[in-house]
């Protein structure tokens, strides 16, 4: 970079010649991965003082990288960030149909290769071939998957209806329905709404960029909540199940926040 920017200082205005040296130092220390400057150095005549000017950024830039003073605090936000609910995603591991996928083309690749060699696979069968058989094969599992789950799929719905804010009510009531449905997951998603929507307001499970745990610190109490909390966190975040032991401890830490609404309609 610094024998580019060099290059490009000292040369003459509309010296095609040495745009062209330039442009072959630039290339072969970073590739393409810089189209503005290698786009000054093409043009015809090359614009020399836009490409020093975006050398001399790249050089500070590089002399003086982004640093922080308390690393500490800069992983505390990046965490916090990342568990907002909209990176839920993030953290999930494949589901099944990925991991069945997964399997099976890892399969149809090791038995090409036995026929074929491991450097005849790509020559031999087309790239669109695995394109078609990989939809027919999610197509398959698909639909066994909605055969042997389909009871699954009310409960489902169940969540998929609370959309928007709705009342602390609202959000126990369908963690009730949920949990007679096995849905234990869903339904503890909806307890701990149902406790942050006390805690802050109708509109925090949907609208609010704290996370769970912050909002359940404005309780009174916030370690009574730990058995609703660690649950949820493990199977939000983890992947990992609810039994109905563990649901009984989380649905009786937020028993105390169902009491004023069932009072109110009392």
């Amino acid at each position: 970079m610094q024998t580019t920017y060099q290059q490009v200082s000292s040369a003459v205005p509309g010296d095609t010649a040495a745009a062209q040296i330039a442009l072959g130092t630039l290339v072969a220390g970073t590739g393409h991965t810089q189209p503005e400057i290698i786009a000054d150095l093409e043009a015809r005549p090359p614009d020399f003082v836009d490409a020093q000017r975006r050398l001399r950024a790249l050089l500070d830039a590089l002399d003086s990288p982004a640093t922080t003073s308390d690393p500490a605090l800069a992983q505390q936000k990046l965490h916090d960030v990342l568990s907002m609910k909209r990176y839920d995603a993030l953290h999930q591991p494949p589901n099944l149909i990925d991991r069945i996928s997964q399997w099976i083309s890892d399969r149809i690749t090791d038995f090409l290769r036995l026929l074929f060699g491991p450097r005849g696979v790509g020559s031999v069968v087309p790239d669109w071939f695995f394109y078609l058989l990989g939809v027919a094969v999610i197509g398959a599992v698909a639909v066994v998957v909605f055969l042997s789950a389909r009871g699954r799929f009310t409960a489902g719905a169940e969540a998929g209806r609370l959309r928007g804010p709705q009342a602390p009510a609202d959000y126990f009531a369908a963690a009730d329905r949920m949990a007679r449905a096995g849905d234990r997951v869903g339904a503890i998603r909806a307890l701990c709404a149902g406790v942050a929507a006390t805690l802050a307001g109708e509109r925090t499970w949907e609208g609010s960029p704290l996370t769970v745990r912050e909002i359940f610190q404005r309780a009174s109490d916030p370690g009574r909540l730990r058995p609703l909390l660690v649950p949820f966190e493990a199977a939000v975040y983890g992947g990992r199940d609810v039994d109905e032991e563990t649901y009984a401890r989380a649905e009786a830490a937020a028993a105390p926040f169902r009491a004023p609404k069932a009072e109110a309609a009392a």
